[in-house]
């Protein structure tokens, strides 16, 4: 029987993502690089993925990152009313268990404390994540220890020059705008800290103002104007509902 493709998660302008199972039950995430209907679009797609894997393969053994795996049989699977992938266009990771941030009903009281420790280890390694800004690129794990997805715009920086160190601030600049968004307002447990994580006081500074005030806006008009898409960017709403918090985690288990 082997792998077989269980469900779509999502399509875009570059291809589509989908979730395999085997028949013990075990499940693998599934990249397919393939483009959409704009000329070009698969090129930018399988940059985008070849990206993202340069990067997993970086932060090989950092705990909360999924890692890279290569099984033929599961490339080669084909989904139901799709013609069969061209392997250059696919890749594999492993699949995590948990909600996105945005849709996750518990906290521990020290998610976002684990979070900034899994951001300092990417950059540890050289990695910046660079799309931090979205919740639903943060998954709360079933342990309740934060993971990090959808690394297709991370950046390898092995001389930790000045780009290295400007984009090391967006991230924690990120993760704190999420700490302050979850924490503030009596949402947070008792005795939480707002501005304990690394990013606090951080500001836009440089290409991040440009993007902010040029870029993005002129993406947008592409992807939602143009392209008809969505970059999926959801966010919980202001109004909640807000999680409910747990006691803290303490210290992360090593991974087998």
């Amino acid at each position: 029987m082997g792998w077989q493709v269980r469900e779509v998660l999502k399509r875009d302008a570059f291809g589509r993502v989908e979730r395999l199972e085997d028949e013990s039950g075990a499940s693998l995430l599934r990249r397919v690089a393939c483009g959409g209907g704009m000329p070009g679009s698969g090129l930018v797609a399988r940059y985008l993925q070849r990206r993202e894997r340069a990067a997993l393969i970086a932060l090989e053994g950092v705990q909360g990152v999924p890692r890279v795996v290569e099984e033929e049989s599961a490339l080669r699977a084909v989904a139901a009313g799709e013609p069969p992938p061209r392997l250059v266009e696919l890749s594999l990771r492993e699949w995590v268990v948990g909600a996105p941030l945005h849709r996750a009903e518990l906290l521990p009281a020290d998610f976002f404390d684990h979070l900034d420790r899994l951001v300092e280890s990417l950059h540890a390694r050289g990695v910046c994540h660079n799309d931090l800004h979205k919740e639903m690129n943060v998954i709360v794990g079933c342990d309740g220890f934060p993971w990090l997805i959808d690394f297709q715009l991370a950046s390898l920086h092995p001389g930790r020059g000045r780009s290295f160190r400007a984009r090391v601030r967006d991230d924690l600049r990120h993760v704190q705008k999420h700490r302050r968004r979850y924490l503030r307002d009596g949402r947070g447990p008792k005795g939480a800290r707002i501005a304990a994580g690394r990013g606090h006081g951080l500001e836009r500074r440089g290409l991040a103002r440009v993007w902010r005030r040029t870029g993005k806006p002129l993406y947008n008009g592409i992807t939602r104007g143009i392209l008809r898409t969505s970059d999926g960017e959801e966010r919980r709403p202001s109004s909640g509902p807000w999680p409910s918090w747990s006691e803290a985690l303490g210290e992360r288990p090593a991974r087998d």
